[in-house]
């Protein structure tokens, strides 16, 4: 079907952008693999004596590479939770991608291997709290055993690499014609009638919503992402979050959420069709969508539970999440 997606975040929007954009899969394939490549090589320069073939773009000396390198990295984010050689790794594949067609799909690329390369414990990529020195051991709760924080960023460059010109070929066979939306807008405000008129689905009543909005003081965003925002220099919109950790979860937090969920479905619902389905996911530990569906104009049909028990950060403290099946109080 026809999707529109919005989302406050720049870097969200990116990659939802990514995964539904139409390639050439083989130029596609061809770009990720090559900047792979390249970066293996730059990688094996840093760690073997002796010189290595790298064609560069530009014609950067090999002498003076790594220093140019790291003057182009200010941000101190970046210093203080990679190791030196997974730093160089990225700065590297980073300076390659104007070089390329598919920018956008390589920045994806780097971002996931990125993630994965900081000086963090294996269980702990949603929020971790310090860096771990490099070449430290520590007991690892998700392996069970003694692990030690990757030193290198071209490991999971190759394993992102291969993985992403995989689902882009298989998801070039299943896709169809329909288009996907992608608008970066603050959902209470968004105009989405004059987002939408350029489109083949302008004037269109819309079927139904299928969303997961925050929860209560669980989620920062922005700081989640925080990676890309400092190597790619994505505008923030923190303040525009609805629902962030840094609020808490008190009653004015609480109510202040309420507000903002309320605002972003009264916004959009005048689009949807009277006899739309709406479906949120929703962990409502604090009981607040009985509330939220009175102040949209809408009445719960039906609510499906599911436990949450296999994300990694989680640990062994599984909750419960809620589908609000919803439709318009006519």
């Amino acid at each position: 079907m026809h999707t529109i997606g919005i989302d406050i975040s720049p870097f969200n929007c990116l990659i939802a952008r990514v995964k539904a954009a139409k390639y050439d899969v083989a130029k596609a394939r061809s770009e990720i693999l090559e900047v792979e490549q390249r970066v293996a090589r730059f990688s094996k320069y840093l760690t073997q004596s002796g010189e290595v073939s790298l064609p560069l773009f530009p014609e950067d000396r090999m002498d003076n590479l790594q220093t140019s390198l790291l003057q182009e990295c200010t941000s101190e984010y970046l210093r203080t939770w990679f190791a030196p050689r997974a730093l160089l790794e990225m700065l590297y594949y980073r300076r390659l991608i104007p070089h390329y067609q598919y920018q956008d799909l390589l920045r994806v690329v780097l971002s996931r291997a990125v993630r994965s390369s900081r000086l963090v414990p294996h269980y702990d990529l949603a929020t971790p709290k310090a860096p771990l020195r490099v070449g430290e051991k520590y007991w690892c709760k998700k392996h069970r055993r003694y692990c030690m924080p990757i030193d290198n960023c071209i490991t999971k460059i190759h394993a992102y690499s291969g993985d992403t010109a995989r689902r882009i070929a298989e998801f070039d066979k299943l896709r169809s014609d329909k288009t996907i939306t992608v608008i970066q807008a603050d959902s209470r405000i968004v105009d989405l009638r004059a987002e939408l008129s350029n489109t083949v689905i302008a004037n269109r009543p819309i079927d139904g919503i299928f969303t997961s909005p925050p929860y209560v003081g669980q989620i920062d965003y922005h700081d989640q992402h925080i990676y890309a925002y400092e190597l790619f220099g994505f505008p923030r919109q923190d303040e525009l979050e609805i629902g962030p950790k840094k609020k808490g979860k008190s009653k004015q937090a609480q109510r202040e959420y309420v507000d903002g969920i309320i605002a972003v479905l009264r916004n959009i619902l005048p689009l949807v069709k009277p006899d739309g389905k709406i479906f949120v996911v929703a962990n409502d530990r604090f009981n607040l969508y009985p509330e939220i569906a009175r102040g949209s104009g809408l009445r719960i049909v039906d609510k499906f539970h599911r436990a949450v028990t296999k994300r990694t950060e989680q640990g062994d403290d599984p909750y419960q999440e809620t589908i609000f099946f919803m439709m318009k109080d006519v």
